[in-house]
């Protein structure tokens, strides 16, 4: 049994975030200089099964693409190519930022912690991860 890895894909940094292998709980894992993902991605499934990726997919307020969904997109199909085995399954990221931001507001975060935008992405990336084990679509 794997666990479900969600990527919040960026074009410096991305977060990550996986569940526990019986997939109930969505944990922040790592931000990864996007240039190393693949490399780390390969290393990380080396040691933990991994059932599904989950690729936060920004698209605009009017469920319009924008010029960064080709990007992801694109990362998408190289996921695919580096890891045939394994599903990528795409989830509506609009406002995890401001969320993942709102949630370190509420949790007491420093405002330097806060700053920091490698934090910012690995909670979104939980975010993104929660929000497709709560689709109707993740079983």
């Amino acid at each position: 049994m794997g666990r479900l890895l969600a990527i919040d894909y960026g074009k410096v940094r991305t977060g990550l975030a996986v569940t526990d292998p019986l997939k109930i709980i969505a944990t922040a894992l790592e931000t990864v200089k996007t240039q190393e993902l693949i490399s780390y991605l390969q290393q990380y499934i080396s040691r933990e099964p991994v059932e599904t990726f989950v690729l936060g997919l920004p698209v605009s307020l009017k469920s319009e693409d924008t010029p960064t969904t080709t990007m992801v997109r694109e990362f998408g199909q190289k996921l695919e190519q580096a890891f045939p085995a394994i599903p990528v399954r795409y989830v509506d990221e609009r406002f995890t930022s401001k969320m993942a931001q709102d949630s370190m507001i509420a949790f007491g975060a420093r405002k330097k912690d806060r700053q920091n935008k490698g934090n910012t992405d690995k909670i979104s990336a939980v975010i993104i991860l929660q929000s497709y084990m709560q689709s109707p679509f993740s079983s």
